[in-house]
């Protein structure tokens, strides 16, 4: 079957497109090329394209971006999403459609408070998390309306090509820039008592290709692995896997207040099955040589 990929060529969606095609999917993916804001252009291409699935991963990501850029993460967020539904609506009505959202739409809970379930209040804090809860109420309502709806709520995920603006892909591109001699050993770092639920992009692309199953009903999923642990664990694992020992300094312009992010992905277990199978050691490795081979065939 076809299935449509917005944002093919970010992140998370270059994990994806790879493992829907060993899956058998037939994969069109577009990014930039498709201004997804633009209705018009989107509702072409579904009715050109007729897919049988859409996962919807083009976004503006940035949390500080969004601070400095509220419109067009509005644009691209919120009307990127409503031109997909409406979209869908007149030339796509039967396809799966997986809206990916984010965690930022539940806001931060103290260190050691419960999970976020798909029932607990949406309370962003941020003009990117606000743009996604409204688009995320907004995938609601169409599924309401009769669309085959999935709205996706992602928790914290790393791997192989995150860009540098995400706490753990740049304490690792810090520390192998330190290795090849391209960086003072000083690591730059924000809170680092703030707790997260980290996947490997590798499970949450497997949630994704889940979740395109007609089986799983439609409605909100926390794409979560249920544990948090504080940033400090993590860059502790990751100094453990360098030849260097920086000394670490607080940027105050990454420092955020202590808080948690962490996700129960109890529903998600129950209609897919899915649990994450790549070990946090795994997945740090795997970051540490994307990196390095990176880094040292640059000039």
């Amino acid at each position: 079957m076809r299935v449509l990929v917005t944002g093919g060529a970010g992140f998370v969606g270059q994990h994806l497109v790879a493992r829907l095609a060993r899956a058998g999917w037939e994969v069109v993916a577009t990014d930039r090329e498709l201004d997804v804001a633009d209705g018009a252009a989107l509702a072409e291409a579904l009715r050109r394209l007729a897919p049988a699935a859409v996962v919807h991963l083009a976004a503006q990501s940035s949390v500080a971006l969004s601070w400095r850029e509220p419109a067009l993460t509005y644009r691209v967020n919120y009307l990127g999403a409503l031109s997909l539904l409406e979209g869908a609506r007149r030339h796509a009505p039967g396809a799966r459609l997986l809206i990916v959202g984010s965690a930022d739409v539940y806001g931060s809970s103290a260190p050691g408070a419960p999970p976020f379930r798909e029932d607990s209040p949406l309370r962003p804090a941020s003009p990117y998390a606000v743009s996604k809860a409204a688009a995320d109420l907004l995938a609601a309502c169409y599924q309401r309306r009769g669309l085959d709806v999935v709205r996706v709520r992602a928790f914290n995920h790393t791997g192989p090509g995150q860009r540098a603006d995400f706490a753990l892909a740049s304490f690792a591109r810090q520390l192998v820039e330190m290795e090849l001699g391209r960086r003072e050993p000083v690591l730059r770092v924000g809170n680092l008592d703030s707790v997260r639920d980290y996947l490997d992009v590798e499970d949450v692309v497997e949630a994704y290709l889940r979740l395109l199953d007609r089986a799983a009903p439609a409605g909100p999923y926390n794409v979560a692995s249920g544990r948090g642990e504080p940033l400090r664990g993590h860059l502790e694992a990751l100094l453990a896997r360098t030849r260097v020992r920086p000394r670490i300094e607080v940027d105050p312009a990454r420092l955020r207040p202590r808080d948690g992010s962490v996700g129960d992905p109890t529903r998600l277990r129950r209609a897919t099955g899915w649990s994450p199978r790549v070990e946090p050691s795994q997945t740090l490795e795997r970051l540490l040589a994307s990196l390095r081979a990176e880094l040292s065939a640059a000039p």
